[in-house]
């Protein structure tokens, strides 16, 4: 899209000649410059996604932050979460659905024009005000609109002249010369510093002097013939495209930059605040020109094989693309991530290593391959005895410059200049084929770790471990050679190798951990990573830093310490960063909770699901980057890049609809409202980036002067507000930033209703007060005329309405007894209709109608979204051995401990007898797993259940992660089909859909 001169835009170029000029050293420039293109997340709407046409002609930023879209289909403003079509049938309407342009002018007032001619314009305030088409106007599309420096609105017809709209409202129309024939115009112009008005055509550039005067651009330009248009950036510089290249205008005559043979024509143009050039083409996709020369995202992978007819780079540094095929965005992440569609033999890589000459090992699945300096990727032939690819588990390099292969089953190899020379496996000596870990120590030994314990390499070959007592026998998982002593990690925990002698450390002592992944030495301390997070070893004294310090999972791989004084930790569920003085603090229990900044996909990773029990997992190279293993690839980061990354500004939050009663008022125009009916308020964080997370909080003044967390929740509701002035102010941040200092501001007043008003209030005290008097004299003259007559029976009547009134009073207490009898009824039957007697929990009703709604939800967004059915083993012997009074505490009991460790949007229910049932919105496949693995923790952490010592209690589960053709019953279906195999299979064990279960917990 043509650059609009927004003060947004202007203020992004301004802070980037701030950098220029402030004598930052060579590093912080480069660390804060832009990424290659391939590090950039491409996402993409549709009108799947509620967009109601997949061509955008033109995109537009207002100054609040919203994004507007112009379509066939009318005006689309969108605020990250929400499309809202702004069209004919729509209130403010538009004249014609057909939007041809957008601009945003001087004084944040958003222009449109549309197919027919018309003009219209929102202002600051939401009024819309519109400008029909007359009889001197062209009845055409307006293909694009600028504004001079005097504040006149010029208009590029489609097939005509041009049009200007002055400040005064005045229109007037100027066809192009006789020798100027405009019908094959382009639709881009820009308005240069001088009021030029510079206008592309298919035949050439065509300039309009501020005078009046018409021509054609110089011959000695030397452009090209064919279609040539202009692009005006936001630092005021002009650009021309022409044929195959792109011109900037300096010194008043174009000068060539860049020609790019095969692309095609440029249809769009943008320069970014980096001052990166952005082309958009006919159907080659985009272009960018810049610090890592031209680089290409081309159609038909990610972008449509059509148009890209507009750009916009968002306030937060975004690329906006719109194009016949639909809208995309392309936004940095922290990650760069290497694939098989780059070239890698296949997704799911065990290990990394770097070598003594700069080259990386990537091990996987498919093989091994090696990245070299130049960022070629080549694949290296290892094969086993079949004839196929290994799959690698570990790398190491030895002192020789020999790389060491640890294979899945086929042993060991050794590669030297990149051929295999030797080859270790069961028929040479080695007791399992599995290998999962290599260390190389001082001495140039090599030592690796199989399913039976370890084994030496050296000179003479296959070597036994020594016989020392205490050596783990059993699968080794880690090893490291750390100041001459190797440490040995396994399934039994972790050990020290020292010399003839064996050292313990007691990992499951401190937190229970098992399994140990990684060994890591920072200064004087070895960190060790584990199935309950991460310990310190240091000077024979052990520390622990896991879910109970602040650390948001209990299984972690590896521990990479960077040059920034951070340390990055692997895991299931994405990379953690933080800083080592706040790790060190943890770890002495000081300035807990620990903070930590998690990543995942979102940010680029290849994949959050990191690999442990493999090595090196994770590796920190000699030009300062950081690399991992993970289940879709292997990811790289710069840690010189978080300033730039992680520096987000917090959102502006915007006020975007008020409801009163079950009605939308035009908010921003009233501030008075009658008393007595709901109010709903709707807001928005404007922030493209996750906005999903967006946390908000609310106040309002007048009512309460504090802050009220929502969470993620984009609406607050108000029923029954006393009359009086207040003030609603609505605060926005990103997950774990700080909150906005723009805050949505609304100030109404509530209108008293008839009877709360203080003159109808005295009027009525008054005629009350009349009203009185009046009976009192009535009454006391009656009484002197009838007295003597009524004397006699006043007692008697007195006696009768006493004994009347107790009667009365008796029939109102059974009345109001026999009230509350019915009321706790109804209580009590509407939570028995969803609420399980024995347990608490929510009973089959309650969690077939959450089911129904949070998988129409998942499929609706295409959010996870896993059903975990669990199942208590050998319920019956309980009952028959100890009673059912027994079983019935252990049901309270199971409930109870799955409860406590459910999150607060997950639901547990019990479904009948010992069956329970666990859904788990937003969750995937893998954190299911994990959750119910958790949970079958915990009940083996249980001490005596229903007080029976010897009573042990264990379920099975049988997990299905939902799909976008799913319904209640087929998901149930699947998920007691996991469950059955489960059972089958030993019970006590997690068995998910249509994978094999895994091993007994």
């Amino acid at each position: 899209m043509q650059a609009k001169g927004t003060r947004q835009q202007l203020r992004a170029y301004a802070l980037w000649l701030l950098v220029l000029v402030s004598g930052l050293p060579a590093w912080a420039l480069a660390a804060s410059g832009p990424p290659a293109l391939r590090d950039y997340e491409v996402d993409a709407w549709s009108t799947r996604n509620g967009l109601p046409h997949n061509s955008l002609r033109d995109i537009a930023q207002t100054p609040e932050g919203h994004l507007w879209f112009a379509t066939w289909e009318g005006a689309v403003r969108y605020n990250g979460l929400d499309f809202r079509v702004v069209g004919r049938g729509t209130q403010p309407g538009l004249r014609d659905n057909g939007v041809g342009s957008l601009y945003v002018d001087p004084k944040g007032r958003l222009w449109l024009s549309d197919s027919r001619g018309n003009l219209g314009r929102k202002e600051p305030d939401g009024r819309w005000r519109f400008w029909e088409r007359t009889a001197s106007w062209p009845q055409a599309l307006i293909h694009d609109m600028a504004m001079d420096s005097r504040g006149r609105m010029w208009l590029l017809f489609e097939g005509h002249g041009l049009g200007r709209l002055d400040p005064d409202d005045r229109f007037e129309y100027e066809p192009p010369p006789q020798n100027l024939s405009l019908p094959a115009s382009f639709p881009r112009m820009a308005i240069d510093a001088q009021d030029r008005i510079w206008v592309g055509t298919m035949g050439g550039l065509v300039i309009r002097e501020p005078d009046g005067r018409w021509h054609r651009a110089p011959a000695q330009w030397g452009l090209p013939e064919g279609l040539v248009w202009p692009y005006l950036a936001p630092d005021a510089t002009l650009w021309l495209t022409a044929d195959e290249g792109v011109y900037e205008v300096r010194g008043g005559r174009p000068v060539l930059v860049q020609r790019m043979p095969g692309v095609g024509h440029f249809t769009a143009m943008l320069r970014d605040r980096n001052r990166e050039l952005w082309l958009g083409t006919e159907n080659q996709g985009l272009v960018r020109i810049g610090a890592h020369g031209v680089e290409r995202l081309p159609a038909g992978d990610v972008l449509p094989n059509g148009r890209i007819a507009s750009l916009l780079e968002d306030a937060e540094g975004s690329l906006w693309v719109g194009a016949n095929g639909g809208l995309f965005r392309l936004r940095e992440t922290l990650f760069t991530r290497y694939t098989r569609k780059d070239g890698l033999a296949g997704d799911y890589i065990r290990a990394v290593m770097e070598d003594r000459r700069g080259d990386l090992w990537i091990g996987g699945g498919g093989g091994l391959d090696r990245l070299d300096r130049n960022g070629a990727i080549a694949h290296v032939p290892v094969v086993a005895k079949n004839g196929d690819d290994v799959s690698v588990l570990s790398l190491a390099e030895g002192h020789d410059g020999d790389l060491w292969v640890g294979t899945f089953a086929d042993g060991i190899f050794r590669l030297r200049n990149g051929q295999v020379s030797t080859r270790f496996d069961m028929d040479e000596g080695l007791p399992s084929g599995h290998v999962r870990a290599i260390a190389v120590d001082g001495t140039g030994v090599v030592w690796a770790g199989t399913q039976r314990g370890l084994v030496r390499l050296g000179a003479q070959g296959l070597m036994p471990a020594p016989q020392v007592p205490g050596l783990p026998s059993g699968l080794i998982t880690a090893l490291a050679s750390i100041d001459g002593a190797l440490w040995i990690g396994s399934v039994e925990g972790a050990s020290v190798l020292r010399g003839d002698r064996v050292e313990r450390v007691d990992v499951e002592a401190l937190g229970g951990a098992r399994s140990v992944f990684g060994f890591r030495a920072v200064g004087r301390d070895v960190w060790i990573s584990t199935d309950r997070g991460l310990y310190r070893y240091r000077d024979g004294h052990l520390a622990r830093v896991g879910l109970e310090q602040g650390l948001p999972m209990d299984a972690v791989f590896q521990l990479v310490p960077d040059r920034q004084d951070h340390a990055w930790i692997t895991s299931n569920r994405g990379v953690l960063r933080v800083a080592m003085d706040a790790l060190q603090d943890a770890a002495d229990g000081r300035d807990l909770p620990l903070r930590s900044e998690r990543y995942t996909e979102a940010d680029g990773l290849a994949s959050s699901q990191g690999n442990g029990s493999s090595s090196p997992s994770a590796i920190l190279r000699a030009d300062g980057t950081l690399w991992l293993a993970t289940a879709g690839g292997v990811s790289a980061v710069d840690p010189a890049r978080m300033r730039r990354y992680a520096d987000r500004r917090p959102p502006p939050s915007v006020i975007e609809d008020v409801n009163l009663g079950n009605e939308d008022i035009p908010w921003i125009h009233r501030n008075s409202l009658p008393g007595g009916r709901r109010l709903s308020v709707s807001y928005a964080g404007l922030s493209y980036l996750l906005p999903e997370r967006i946390r908000y909080r609310t106040r309002l003044l007048g009512l309460e002067d504090r802050w009220i967390e929502r969470g993620t929740q984009r609406n607050v509701e108000f029923i029954g507000l006393p009359p009086g002035e207040y003030v609603l102010e609505i605060a926005a941040a990103h997950p774990g930033g700080a909150w906005s200092a723009q805050v949505a501001r609304w100030a109404f007043r509530i209108e008293p209703l008839w009877w709360q008003r203080s003159d109808t209030r005295g009027a009525f005290a008054l005629a009350f007060l009349i009203a009185l008097w009046g009976m009192y004299r009535w009454l006391l003259r009656r009484y002197r005329t009838h007295n003597q007559r009524l004397a006699e029976l006043v007692d008697e009547r007195t006696r009768d309405l006493q004994a009347q009134a107790e009667q009365l009073r008796a029939v109102d207490r059974d009345r109001a007894q026999l009230l509350e009898r019915l009321r706790e009824q109804a209580a009590a039957y509407g939570r028995q209709a969803r609420e399980d007697v024995l347990t608490g929990l929510p009973n089959r009703r309650r969690f077939d109608e959450v089911l129904r709604r949070d998988i129409a939800v998942a499929q609706r967004g295409s959010y996870s979204l896993c059903l975990a059915l669990i199942d208590l083993d050998h319920f019956k012997r309980i009952n028959d051995t100890w009673s059912h009074g027994v079983g019935d505490a252990v049901l309270r009991e199971a409930a109870a401990l799955m409860s406590a460790d459910c999150r607060a949007a997950d639901l547990l229910a019990r479904l009948g007898g010992e069956e329970f049932a666990l859904l788990l919105p937003n969750t995937t496949l893998d954190e299911a797993v994990a959750i119910c693995g958790r949970l079958q923790d915990t009940f083996r952490a249980h001490g005596a259940w229903a007080h029976v010592a010897e009573l042990r209690v264990t379920f099975s589960v049988g997990i299905a992660e939902c799909r976008l053709d799913d319904t209640p019953a087929r998901l149930v279906e699947r998920a007691d089909a996991a469950m059955y195999r489960a059972k089958n299979q030993g019970r006590n064990i997690i068995c998910f859909d249509e994978n094999p279960p895994q091993a007994r917990l």
